[in-house]
């Protein structure tokens, strides 16, 4: 069970985006999938975290960047063509995070 969930995490951080970029994306699915997958860099407000990492605290809500002001903000991206793909990079992000806060 310790490994189930590093492995379903991180499968749904780097394969998941992959899904979604084929999907929704199709005809450049390779740059999208890089692009949520740069999303990740919204994880650097870890680092503000006392400790940095902690496997039992749930993102959401806790970060700045995973909180519910800035969760707000990743959907009105969506509206807009240019920022569509970083918004479903960031919003995937949180959903993976958030199903963190269930183990």
């Amino acid at each position: 069970m310790a490994l189930l969930q590093p492995l379903v995490h991180y499968s749904l951080h780097f394969l998941a985006p992959g899904l979604l970029a084929y999907l929704f994306f199709r005809p450049r699915w390779q740059r999208a999938w890089l692009i949520m997958v740069a999303t990740m860099l919204v994880d650097l407000d870890h680092l503000l975290a006392d400790p940095i990492f902690d496997p039992g605290r749930c993102s959401i809500g806790f970060h700045p960047l995973h909180s519910y002001p800035a969760i707000g903000v990743y959907v009105l991206l969506l509206f807009w063509p240019k920022t569509r793909i970083v918004a479903t990079g960031l919003l995937f992000h949180m959903l993976t995070d958030y199903q963190d806060c269930f183990w």
